[in-house]
């Protein structure tokens, strides 16, 4: 896999495929499509005036769906179309029980020059390319929730059709929420279950660590801070070290000390292996609702 972890920030002032006028749209306006949104706009890859998002059931679903991202300047409609008209790169982020049906109604508004991203959970490519005209450039994209505080971690899978530099120019826009990797469609699932579900193991394990800190004897806000900051400066210190973590963990394990005597501890409850199988079933369940949406 082609690896890449450089800072929003500097992508921003780096751009090399992403022009400064590049219009971008969203069919669907979930909380992936928000939080996206607010990702480019505050980062500063994509002007809010040239971002659109449509969602069909703003009308009587969700009123609010659309509201919310008015606030970052960007056009809001209720037609999937006007979508697709307007923009170059096309990003569906519809539940994946939809994406047929919003694939045959903009059809017929899909040309070559303009980029379609998926970014629907399970929904393979060939879905995408049996659905559009022949030659229609796709790329399959799997973030993760974490791109509201622009920290995301997503791999993008590009399609049989693209074109040169299409898989690096949507690279460059995750990039700007947070790190991105691109790599080959077999991979996502896993993905999937490692980085897409992983927000939630890192919840848990935040909101245990503060647990076992209220048990000890400290309040409970306290708790929180640190057992959230010490998992994002263990994180950073990975990323940032070129370290192994397991040598980073022999680094803080003194010889009879308090670190040792917690990781035995965790290594007697299978903490390891907790964390194995969920990723492991996570991309079973990935791969089973993918088979569905073939």
């Amino acid at each position: 896999m082609e690896s890449s972890i450089t800072p929003a920030a500097a992508v921003c002032q780096k751009r090399k495929y992403v022009s400064e006028d590049m219009t971008i749209g969203f069919i669907g306006a979930g909380k992936m499509a928000q939080a996206m949104t607010k990702g480019f706009v505050t980062s500063g890859i994509i002007k809010g005036k040239n971002i659109t998002l449509s969602d069909v059931s703003a009308s009587n679903a969700n009123p609010r769906m659309l509201q919310f991202v008015k606030e970052f300047g960007v056009t809001t409609t209720q037609d999937n179309k006007e979508v697709v008209n307007k923009s170059q790169v096309v990003v569906i982020s519809v539940k994946p029980n939809v994406v047929n049906k919003v694939l045959k109604e903009v059809k017929e508004h899909v040309s070559k020059d303009k980029i379609v991203v998926s970014i629907a959970a399970g929904v393979p490519l060939s879905t995408f390319e049996q659905n559009l005209p022949p030659g229609s450039r796709v790329v399959r994209v799997m973030p993760n929730i974490t791109v509201t505080v622009q920290a995301a971690a997503s791999v993008v899978a590009p399609g049989t059709s693209v074109q040169l530099h299409d898989s690096e120019l949507v690279r460059e826009l995750f990039q700007s929420i947070g790190i991105c990797e691109i790599g080959s469609e077999y991979l996502l699932d896993a993905v999937t279950g490692l980085s897409g579900s992983g927000p939630a193991y890192g919840f848990i394990a935040i909101e245990s660590l503060a647990d076992g800190g209220v048990n000890m004897g400290l309040p409970r806000d306290l708790a929180l801070k640190l057992a959230a900051q010490t998992l994002l400066g263990a994180a950073k210190m990975v990323l940032e070290s070129g370290k192994h973590p397991g040598q980073l963990k022999d680094d803080v394990c003194s010889p009879g000390g308090t670190t040792i005597a917690a990781v035995q501890s965790l290594e007697k409850s299978g903490f390891r292996s907790c964390l194995i199988g969920a990723v492991e079933a996570a991309t079973l369940k990935a791969q089973e609702l993918g088979s569905k949406n073939k």
